[in-house]
């Protein structure tokens, strides 16, 4: 059962304009209206609304799922690797944490992070690949390069490796050619909302969980969220009603570890276009300063201003709820995503530009033996680029790591060390998978916010098969097409590349303490 409490529960009117609108639309949402986002998005929403019947048309894949899992069993593969971006990944590591099952993770195109992600044991190893359009280019990359890695071995792919997409997909129809094991969603359902369709079950069945339980909690809940004042809609309201933009989350004494970051990608995703939006901020604790002054939002028994207890699969269906409710008080399009494609588009450019020697060199306005500083600013030293970034965040600042988030998580006292000097509330996003989350409010958002992209050298890079650049490659065209879109706002962007990761990130440290 869902449960609410919290200080700001107190705040919730049902007489306010807003309550009062979701209140009249909410059995229309139930019934999967696509007026409801106004004329521009009736298009998109008229195929993406079928996230409201997963809890229910999921169980149709209850035998493919059992089969799957049987299988898996019977061959001893029992070392899972989940190859997917944004919704294809955060869901089912949301399930792993939670049910205590063991998932690498492969969310990143940085050589070190997927280097840590090769098994010991390939025998062992289960490579899961999921990518709704079928032709996302990290997701690609990584399969391709399992694919050689099990080859290599003297390993059959088809024998340990699972894909998930879109049917019709380029890589549902190139996965069959190859006889591989292929389960196909929804195509009606956007990535972000898809926690309940095949993307999130799949990994879940085959690390072991009842899906079935999932589905149930699901189902239960979603029949109470048409009633008058719902949580869904209490919970829309105050998030509209109580924030300007930033609000916070905090796992906690959660009993669904991880369920901020799934909630951060679908919330800023989803709003955060047309100059709107509502940005989370997943901070560690309910002490952390580094949401600033923001409504906090807990999921345990903590002092947050909104309490949030609910089973796994209730808090899927309950936010995607949520975000839908609240796209219609901000009046913008749930399902579109216009400025992720333009950082792909960027992306691939660049790549082009590579592979045919045309690439221009962007030279650093200085630099030392562990860094080098890409920026538009006259300053020679590292406090003083960093004091100016500071200075020009509005509401937010974003800290974008293209780094290992194993290795070089020593990054992270980062937020903390700029959020001592600035109330402000201090993002931070792992890239390339920022990208598919936040990265979409960064550019499309309110443009109120500064960022600080960190980039490093890689000590020993891996090549793509198939294609003329290597993962280093694509990790530093993610970070500079991203880094052109955001400069193309003018934004207040600065990059920060790490000659030597170890030493650069003491440094960086060391000269934010120094502003």
């Amino acid at each position: 059962m869902i449960e609410l409490s919290g200080q700001v529960l107190n705040k919730f009117d049902g007489e306010s304009a807003v309550a009062k609108d979701l209140n009249s639309i909410a059995a229309k949402l139930a019934a999967k209206d696509s007026t409801l986002w106004g004329v521009a998005a009736e298009a998109e929403a008229r195929v993406r609304l079928n996230w409201i019947d997963l809890p229910h048309a999921s169980r149709d894949l209850l035998p493919q799922l059992d089969a799957l899992s049987a299988w898996a069993r019977s061959n001893n593969l029992s070392n899972f690797i989940l190859c997917g971006m944004g919704g294809s990944s955060l869901a089912p590591e949301v399930i792993a944490k939670t049910f205590g099952k063991k998932l690498t993770v492969l969310d990143s195109t940085d050589p070190e992070q997927i280097r840590l992600a090769i098994p010991a044991n390939l025998k062992e190893a289960l490579v899961i690949v999921g990518s709704k359009s079928g032709s996302t280019i990290e997701t690609g990359s990584q399969k391709a390069f399992f694919e050689k890695l099990f080859i290599d071995a003297k390993l059959n792919p088809k024998d340990h490796i699972v894909v998930v997409t879109d049917p019709n997909s380029p890589l549902d129809i190139s996965a069959r050619a190859s006889g591989f094991r292929v389960v196909n969603a929804d195509p009606n359902v956007g990535g972000r909302f898809s926690a309940l369709s095949a993307f999130g079950l799949v990994p879940a069945a085959i690390m072991g969980v009842d899906v079935s339980v999932l589905l149930d909690d699901a189902e239960m809940a979603s029949r109470t969220f048409t009633q008058p004042n719902s949580s869904a809609i209490k919970i829309a309201t105050l998030i509209f009603e109580q924030t300007e933009q930033n609000f916070s989350l905090h796992d906690r004494g959660s009993n669904v570890p991880g369920i901020g970051d799934w909630i951060e990608q679908l919330i800023a995703e989803s709003t955060g276009k047309d100059q709107k939006g509502r940005l989370p901020v997943v901070v560690e604790s309910d002490k952390s300063k580094v949401s600033g002054e923001a409504l906090s939002i807990g999921f345990g028994n903590s002092q947050s201003d909104l309490n949030v207890t609910a089973s796994i699969g209730e808090h899927f269906i309950l936010w995607e709820w949520v975000t839908a409710l609240l796209c219609r008080a901000l009046n913008v399009d749930p399902f579109n995503q216009p400025n992720v494609t333009e950082a792909k588009d960027r992306t691939g450019k660049l790549l082009k530009e590579l592979s045919s020697g045309s690439q221009s060199e962007t030279k650093p306005i200085f630099e030392s033996s562990s860094f080098a500083v890409y920026a538009d600013s006259s300053a020679t030293q590292l406090p003083d680029v960093l004091k100016d970034l500071i200075s020009k965040s509005g509401k937010y600042l974003a800290i974008m790591a293209y780094l290992n988030r194993e290795a070089d998580f020593e990054i992270l006292r980062l937020r903390e060390a700029i959020a001592k000097k600035r109330n402000i509330g201090v993002t931070f996003g792992w890239g390339p998978r920022f990208l598919h989350s936040t990265g979409q409010f960064h550019k499309g958002g309110a443009h109120n916010g500064a960022f600080l992209q960190i980039t490093g050298d890689c000590e020993n890079d891996i090549a793509i098969p198939g294609q003329d650049f290597t993962f280093k490659d694509l990790l530093m065209a993610q970070a500079v097409g991203d880094g052109q879109a955001l400069s193309a706002r003018k934004l207040p962007t600065v990059r920060v590349h790490l000659k030597n990761r170890k030493a650069g990130i003491t440094e960086l440290i060391e000269a934010v303490e120094k502003i």
